[in-house]
């Protein structure tokens, strides 16, 4: 099963409009959300083209609905303009044989406690694209689609077949893989 797995939008309607356009190159199977939708939060600067309305907007055309979990800039009020659940803290997807958990991050410790060897958690919050085994679990970053720190890219994730491809939200070029 493909996925498709992004974090921290921000409400950048520029760049969910890049993230829907390799959506739809890619077609995965389902699209995984890992927080941060429509605010910027206080400790980022405005990412480019900061639009909420027309960000919501764009989320809600996606076909099929995205699985998403709650950032810690994501509030109820943020459900209100969203069509698709987005206020959980922690979801779980079984595809190709693996128990994917997801978590935003900002709870990052409490959610990998809770987790056995061979388990895989996906997470956002840090805007770094990595992955790290630690006791027997996986945890992967995607990084952040529109708020990109320490010189990162703009970046999703596609896992298939065991393999994390991590790639370039404005080109589509892959520049990492990990296998499971």
């Amino acid at each position: 099963m493909k996925l498709m797995i992004a974090s921290d939008l921000h409400g950048s309607e520029h760049f969910t409009q890049l993230l829907r356009a390799r959506l739809e190159a890619e077609a995965p199977a389902r699209l995984v959300l890992l927080g941060d939708l429509l605010y910027h939060g206080p400790r980022n600067d405005l990412p480019e083209g900061y639009d909420t309305k027309k960000c919501a907007d764009t989320l809600n055309a996606l076909s099929p609905r995205p699985i998403c979990v709650r950032g810690n800039c994501d509030g109820e009020v943020d459900q209100l303009v969203l069509d698709f659940p987005m206020l959980e803290e922690f979801g779980v997807l079984f595809a190709d044989g693996y128990t994917l958990f997801l978590t935003h991050g900002h709870h990052l410790d409490e959610a990998a406690a809770r987790l056995s060897p061979g388990d895989v958690l996906l997470y956002g919050h840090t805007h770094l694209p990595d992955c790290v085994r630690r006791d027997g679990i996986v945890l992967v970053n995607p990084g952040s689609v529109s708020i990109p720190k320490n010189g990162s890219r703009h970046s999703y994730l596609l896992f298939e077949n065991g393999v994390f491809s991590w790639r370039d939200v404005t080109t589509g070029e892959t520049w990492r893989e990990e296998r499971l």
